[in-house]
C-alpha cells in the first residue's frame, strides 16, 4: 500500500488545457452579460450580433456570426478596419483564446469579467 500512496505522488497531474467552444449557444452561455479584456482591449459580445468596447484607447464597434463552428467577426476604430475573420474559440477557466484564420493564424487570450 504505501508504495501505491508514494506512486501516486510520482504521477504527473493532469495538464489543464483550452477547449474548443462548438457552438453559438456555447460562445454565448460564456460571454452574455460579461467583458472580454486583455492585450489592450475591453470589448463586450452582443447576443444580437454586435461587439463594442474599446482597443488601445480608441472606441471599437464591430459584427459577429457564428459560422460552422467560427466566431466570425469584423471591427471598425477611427484609425483602422479590421476584416471579416474567422476564429476558433476555446476555453480554460475565465480566459477565451480566439485564434484567428480558422485556427491558423494569431492568438489572443481574453479574460471574462
Amino acid at each position: 500500500m504505501r508504495a501505491f500512496i508514494v506512486l501516486l505522488f510520482l504521477l504527473p497531474a493532469p495538464a489543464l488545457a483550452f477547449e474548443r467552444v462548438e457552438s453559438r449557444d456555447a460562445f454565448l452561455s460564456l460571454v452574455q452579460g460579461r467583458t472580454l479584456s486583455g492585450d489592450g482591449v475591453s470589448l463586450r459580445v452582443g447576443v444580437d450580433g454586435s461587439i463594442s468596447g474599446r482597443g488601445f484607447g480608441l472606441r471599437v464597434t464591430g459584427g459577429w456570426t457564428w459560422e460552422g463552428g467560427f466566431f466570425c467577426r469584423t471591427l471598425d476604430t477611427l484609425l483602422r478596419d479590421f476584416p471579416r475573420n474567422c476564429q476558433v474559440v476555446q476555453v480554460l477557466g475565465d480566459v477565451l483564446r480566439f485564434t484567428a484564420d480558422r485556427g491558423a493564424g494569431d492568438q489572443a487570450d481574453l479574460r471574462l469579467r
